[in-house]
């Protein structure tokens, strides 16, 4: 089968062929790819900035496609179904797991997910354990399944700020595939009090395809617009850049009581200076959302509801790409020209 495998000593991707993964244990479920998202953390692993397996290693932790063979024990999907992939799972038995937080399991989570310490989905065939694959509804399109891994992290945020009022004033900061889902779901919820930052004008310009109504401005802008002070400050800041700076400036521009929620995946080596008494005071929460926890269930169902109206590659800026155009695939996404590289495998896939 044909593969993208990244060397972990040199970052470097390759194209190459090699073997269609079998199945060896009874959990197990080997899915023909239909399509495999490219996520900013593997943007990071790429750059040498996030960690990964020492293994030569094919990336993509975001897929979707049709079972072709499973295990014994596999009950709950059949060859032939259409399923959607969480890549996170845990070891089942420590603390965490044990009180349904496997997404913080210091075994298990982001420290064995699929496509960053197992072979993933930027291939033709993948390997996945049972508990991992979810059967897609008919309404769902693969192109549109792809999105769910990031939009089952949204929903657990979500849930963590919860609860949020029609009343608050909400900011968005980047405007990449993260920050265009948010958005598009804020909206379908009824939400109308929102702004979004961004640096980049091409992204920007890309977020007005959205229709979403939402002012979109810049970070240097944003001390102009909000005060702390004022009933007109913000609330809610949800903050997907990952940026140390914009994450001072949120904590700045909330309001007493706001609520500052990291979303995005900074660099390990990123630092912010803050006040404590100034949290005291104005009695801030800062709370991070690490991927899922048990929420690919409701992402499903949350993308039945959004449908095409938000779940639409042409308004969220999502560019298709084959596998042996990784390398420009990246170059795009550098450039801020799109939100969101997809890898289309299966050339039948809807």
């Amino acid at each position: 089968m044909d593969a993208l495998v990244m060397e972990p000593k040199t970052h470097h991707l390759s194209l190459v062929k090699t073997d269609i993964p079998t199945v060896t244990k009874p959990d197990d479920v080997i899915i023909k790819v239909a399509y495999a998202g490219v996520c900013g953390t593997d943007q990071h692993i790429i750059d040498g900035t996030f960690p990964c397996s020492k293994k030569p290693l094919i990336l993509g932790h975001e897929l979707t496609g049709t079972v072709c063979a499973t295990g014994c024990d596999v009950k709950h999907v059949k060859k032939g179904d259409r399923v959607g992939v969480d890549p996170n799972s845990g070891c089942g038995i420590c603390r965490y797991c044990h009180t349904a937080s496997y997404h913080v399991c210091p075994h298990g989570a982001l420290n064995s997910t699929l496509g960053i310490f197992s072979n993933g989905g930027w291939a033709q065939f993948c390997k996945v354990s049972s508990k991992q694959v979810y059967k897609l509804p008919s309404t769902i399109s693969f192109k549109q399944a792809v999105l769910l891994e990031p939009l089952s992290c949204i929903y657990h945020g979500f849930s963590r700020i919860a609860p949020l009022h029609y009343s608050q004033n909400i900011l968005i900061t980047g405007a990449g595939i993260i920050g265009n889902l948010w958005c598009s779901v804020l909206h379908h919820m009824g939400h109308r009090n929102v702004t979004v930052s961004e640096t980049e004008e091409v992204r920007r310009k890309l977020f007005k395809r959205l229709d979403s109504g939402y002012a979109i401005t810049t970070p240097k802008e944003l001390n102009k617009m909000f005060c702390n002070d004022s009933v007109n400050g913000v609330d809610i800041v949800i903050e997907n850049s990952g940026n140390g700076t914009a994450i001072e400036q949120s904590l700045n521009l909330l309001n007493r009581g706001g609520k500052l929620c990291i979303f995005g995946v900074a660099s390990p080596g990123t630092r912010v200076s803050m006040s404590p008494f100034d949290i005291f005071l104005r009695e801030i929460t800062i709370f991070g959302v690490t991927i899922n926890r048990y929420s690919f269930q409701h992402a499903i169902g949350l993308m039945e509801t959004m449908g095409s109206r938000y779940i639409d590659y042409c308004r969220l800026g999502v560019k298709v790409f084959s596998l042996s155009q990784c390398e420009l695939a990246l170059q795009e996404l550098r450039k801020g020209s799109i939100s969101k590289a997809v890898f289309k495998i299966d050339k039948c896939a809807e």
